[in-house]
């Protein structure tokens, strides 16, 4: 999910933010149930050993691409851990539950282009409009 200031909330109460939805990994071709993927050696491989990186790389390229056509963000709130989305720790490419230090793909692209990330549990209560 990636944040845009706006006048009025879109989305879930997201006072003062349009919520815009975003799947790097549908946006590049993978399939919706997918096998678990890892960056594992700086590329992105399937639980099988399939290399699944271009896939990540232009679907990541994708979401960008439409996120700065829509008028750009200030900020996305991704999923941790996630080969895409994950921001400060992520699956270490054993597929064996161990994190560690880096970002998805997506993260790294769009913290290039300047934008914040931040992980569900960092997003200011207020923000989402709860607790009013």
């Amino acid at each position: 999910m990636t944040l845009r200031s706006s006048r009025r909330s879109t989305r879930r109460g997201a006072r003062g933010c349009t919520v815009i939805p975003v799947c790097p990994e549908v946006a590049g071709g993978l399939p919706v149930p997918r096998p678990r993927s890892e960056i594992s050696a700086g590329r992105v491989v399937d639980e099988f050993g399939a290399s699944v990186d271009a896939a990540f790389r232009s679907g990541a390229a994708a979401e960008l691409a439409r996120i700065e056509a829509a008028g750009g963000i200030d900020a996305a709130v991704l999923q941790p851990r996630s080969p895409s989305c994950g921001a400060g720790l992520i699956y270490d490419g054993s597929f064996t539950g161990k994190l560690v230090p880096g970002d998805g793909v997506f993260t790294a692209l769009l913290k290039e282009h300047g934008v914040p990330v931040y992980a569900p549990d960092e997003v200011d209560a207020r923000l989402l409009g709860e607790g009013r």
